[in-house]
């Protein structure tokens, strides 16, 4: 029933087997109409709003990264068993956080479209048991630049990500969204949340009636997935659920690492495996 919050945070078999077969699930009130105006009021703090607008916020969209470190709500709501319990069957007990950002797209007629892409290209792991949930502050829709997704792509394997001078940029091969039947728009309401797979494949348009979209998105890992490059931000690599096992789990793939830190880069990064050469 629309408005009544699910007591079950247990996902059902019939949630598991949708998220194995097309990669994504769609869940809505799971938070509380008093929750989400917490949350909203935290987005809205003169210290979030501030370091939104710095990056172009009332004009673009904004990926402001490490939201658990930026405000207590935000890194409270990294550890909801509302979002937990239903990741434990998808990706295991023992999770960490790879990332958190608080996801703007501004109240502007035609700003916010989002480049088609699969999360795994940017920050591979030796192995694909992460997931991104999203939790929405406002209604999804179409018109104001709700995430599409294509169904069944994470089945597809790590696509190209490679433009012609072999440059890191987004997936390249576009004629797998050019069939907009083929592409499903995801739409929770405000307090609900989507969780998609690492491989799936999505983007989204841009924002056409200048209505404000904005959700705080957690890149959850298996604690066995271990980071081969991009970030490591403050935030990476929070144990939220189970212990750190000290183990590695790989899967049998090739991935294209996506790029080295700039120098001066200010975040931690993965490459950072990679020795500094000396003269001996």
């Amino acid at each position: 029933m629309p408005g009544k919050l699910s007591t079950d945070m247990s996902l059902t078999e019939d949630q598991i087997e949708d998220y194995r077969h097309n990669g994504y699930l769609v869940i809505d009130d799971v938070f509380s109409t008093q929750r989400v105006a917490q949350l909203r009021a935290a987005a809205d703090s003169e210290a979030i709003c501030a370091a939104v607008d710095e990056r172009g916020g009332s004009e673009r969209t904004v990926h402001l990264l490490e939201i658990t470190r930026r405000h207590p709500e935000f890194n409270q709501l990294s550890y909801d068993e509302r979002i937990l319990s239903r990741l434990r069957p998808l990706i295991g007990d023992d999770i960490q956080l790879q990332h958190s950002k608080l996801a703007t797209k501004p109240a502007v007629a035609g700003v916010g479209p989002y480049r088609w892409h699969q999360d795994f290209a940017f920050f591979p792991h030796t192995n694909t048991h992460l997931a991104a949930v999203m939790v929405m502050l406002d209604d999804a829709t179409p018109e104001n630049g709700c995430m599409q997704f294509l169904p069944g792509s994470h089945r597809m394997g790590l696509l190209n990500h490679l433009d012609g001078d072999g440059n890191f940029a987004e997936c390249q091969e576009r004629h797998l969204w050019a069939d907009a039947s083929k592409l499903v728009d995801i739409t929770p309401r405000a307090g609900g949340i989507s969780i998609h797979h690492c491989l799936m494949l999505h983007g989204s348009p841009p924002n056409t009636l200048g209505q404000p979209r904005r959700g705080l998105v957690y890149q959850y890992r298996a604690d066995d997935a271990y980071q081969l490059a991009d970030h490591v931000f403050a935030d990476t690599g929070t144990v939220v659920s189970g212990e750190r096992r000290g183990r590695v789990r790989c899967e049998e793939m090739a991935v294209a690492l996506p790029r080295r830190a700039a120098p001066g880069d200010p975040y931690g990064d993965a490459w950072n495996q990679i020795g500094s050469e000396v003269d001996l």
